[in-house]
């Protein structure tokens, strides 16, 4: 799955007796019209890959649901696997160009007079 958004917050790495750590991080979904915060945990040597992110990042993260029960209750985490700056120059650039096709469009002035046979 994937998700676009800016970063909020990023935690610090937690580290557990059995050698493995994660860290975790919040996006915001400010684009969309009820906005969320979204938490991801990274694993293993992704945690250093996040020291390159700080809050106010635009990013797309790519990820994986998970889900597990434990003492007869159920949790789902969201593993980020993928996570990269979003840059407005390259969203901007596959945005058509709506002025030039506007001038390349015909009219609805140039289009030939059609009888009206609507019976309203």
């Amino acid at each position: 799955m994937e998700l676009e958004g800016r970063i909020i917050k990023v935690m610090d790495t937690q580290s557990f007796d059995s050698g493995f750590s994660k860290r975790e991080f919040v996006v915001n979904t400010f684009k969309e019209n009820y906005p969320q915060d979204i938490k991801f945990e990274v694993y293993k040597e992704k945690c250093e890959a996040l020291n390159a992110f700080q809050a106010g990042d635009e990013v797309k993260v790519e990820f994986n649901i998970r889900g597990n029960e434990y003492n007869g209750r159920y949790y789902v985490n969201l593993q980020a696997w993928k996570i990269e700056k979003s840059t407005g120059q390259a969203q901007d650039a596959q945005m058509p160009n709506f002025e030039n096709i506007q001038k390349a469009s015909p009219s609805l002035s140039d289009a030939p007079a059609e009888p009206d046979d609507l019976p309203f």
